[in-house]
């Protein structure tokens, strides 16, 4: 439900812009139909993207880009934390750059930019692109607006959300890795109350959060309780998450945590920089969130107290046994400015270049770094990516995951012989969310009202959830505020969505 805002965000002022030009390509674009530029002079392309890890990239891997592509790349990454934001405000200034990524949470509302003819459609251009025509349709028609393509999808697994705990601590305490929710409860308490580092000090926590509903730790915990994700479809009719009981027994549960200090007490306003802080610097032993942190968490975990050893668990069992939410497996998109880019020759060289990124030799040098340096080769030309370098990859490559479009179907990348143990097992259990996901039974259908007022009608949700949480409202609080939903919109989209549905199934039987 809370696709247009996954939590209240401080705003922090950091610009971006990405200057990409175009001429002849190197010799060794393999396959590669990017236009060039006649006159010899280099186009110019910026790009709003997001910055998931303390540092920038290898300034050496972007020169490498740039010889490889044969463009010019002056880049300034926007902290993911604050990243919709300064998204929103380049929207509403009117100052985006050519190229705009969007979160997956964030796009309905801009949809209506781009029926307002703000951004180009790329759909009819898809086709030119070697790399970019063998894009997934299936993928590409959930991210559709009115039946068009706008945009490029950076590719995700449906859910890799889970949690991390530190294993010390268990072992420590001699617990046991939860399974269940009374467990996971139990060793939040034990964390809390028991001295898990064992300093003679109470000075930890079970669980530390951040302000987002969506990414933070309370959309995976309710799932674990059954809610549904986004939306539930019973008896013909569409109904919110926040209006099921399973999300109000998230809420209690999570009531309950703050009321016995077992989570950190200014969670509704803690970001997710401190919140990562407040974990690595061993204040708190569980994380919830996405599992592929768990690297960088261990490295900057070790980095402070060396005997530092964090593990991953993935199923926990709740009412209805074992449930995830899950994404469409995109988790934003790339969108092209029609005020910043002019022309249809300059929109082709623009895609030009995404699709150059996913040609063999720039799409592993993204993901895997130099050879020699952040990764070797084994005899039959699969990937190594040795511990002992892992510190490297996270500081200077792994940024550069945001800039890469459709990576997990592009048979140019590289197979992975050896992966550092965390990695792997992050990996793993991704691969066994697939068996229990929950989705968004939405993610199909269109409502107009929904686009246009989600962000004031989920703020509504949002300040109800924390403040129940808090304990400045009660139930029937919350219901008045789920009612004021209601009556300021959210009938109308439950309404639309019926209709959307209606349609949707008309047409799959003629």
């Amino acid at each position: 439900m809370f696709k247009g805002m996954a939590g209240r965000k401080v705003t922090l002022v950091c610009c971006l812009s990405l200057l990409l030009s175009f001429s002849l390509l190197s010799a060794c674009s393999e396959d590669n139909s990017t236009p060039s530029d006649t006159s010899g002079e280099k186009p110019s392309i910026s790009i709003l993207a997001p910055l998931h890890f303390p540092q920038t990239p290898s300034k050496d891997l972007i020169a490498e880009i740039e010889r490889l592509t044969g463009t010019q790349l002056n880049i300034t990454w926007v902290p993911e934390g604050v990243y919709t934001d300064k998204m929103n405000t380049a929207l509403t200034n009117g100052a985006l750059g050519k190229v705009t990524f969007v979160k997956f949470t964030d796009y309905n509302p801009v949809k209506n930019m781009i029926r307002s003819d703000a951004f180009w459609e790329i759909g009819p251009y898809l086709e030119e692109f070697p790399n970019l025509r063998q894009l997934d349709a299936s993928i590409l028609k959930q991210t559709t607006v009115d039946g068009g393509i706008y945009g490029l999808y950076t590719e995700r697994p449906a859910s890799r959300q889970g949690i991390i705990i530190r294993k010390d601590w268990l072992e420590h305490l001699h617990l046991s890795h939860p399974g269940t929710l009374d467990e996971l409860y139990e060793v939040m308490k034990q964390f809390t109350y028991n001295d898990p580092d064992g300093n003679g000090k109470a000075d930890t926590l079970g669980l530390v959060d951040r302000n987002d509903l969506v990414y933070g730790v309370f959309k995976t915990l309710s799932s674990y309780f059954g809610t549904p994700n986004n939306w539930k479809i019973e008896n013909n009719r569409f109904i919110p998450e926040f209006a099921t009981s399973e999300y109000m027994d998230t809420m209690n549960f999570m009531r309950k945590l703050y009321n016995e200090g077992i989570i950190n007490q200014d969670f509704a306003l803690t970001s997710k920089e401190v919140q990562r802080d407040k974990f690595i610097r061993g204040t708190a032993g569980i994380f919830i969130g996405s599992m592929t942190d768990v690297q960088r968490l261990s490295i900057e975990a070790k980095a402070i107290n060396p005997k530092a050893e964090l593990t991953l668990i993935n199923r926990i069992k709740g009412p209805d046994g074992y449930k995830v939410w899950s994404i469409p497996k995109y988790n934003g998109l790339y969108l092209f400015s029609k005020k910043a880019i002019a022309t249809e020759q300059e929109l082709k060289q623009v895609l030009g270049f995404f699709d150059r990124t996913m040609d063999k030799d720039v799409a592993n040098l993204m993901v895997y770094g130099f050879e020699g340096r952040h990764y070797q080769l084994d005899g039959e030309g699969k990937v190594i990516l040795p511990e002992e370098t892992s510190q490297l990859r996270v500081f200077e490559v792994n940024p550069l995951y945001s800039l890469m479009i459709a990576d997990i179907g592009n048979n140019n990348i590289m197979e992975v012989a050896q992966k550092e143990q965390l990695t792997a097992l992050a990996d793993q259990l991704s691969q066994d969310n697939e068996q229990f996901l929950v989705d968004d039974p939405t993610v199909r259908l269109t409502s107009a009202t929904y686009d246009e007022k989600n962000a004031e009608l989920s703020a509504i949700i949002v300040d109800a959830t924390y403040n129940y949480i808090l304990g400045k409202i009660d139930a029937d609080g919350f219901a008045s505020e789920v009612e004021k939903w209601q009556t300021s919109g959210g009938s109308m989209i439950i309404q639309e969505y019926m209709e959307a549905e209606a349609q949707a199934r008309a047409s799959e039987i003629n």
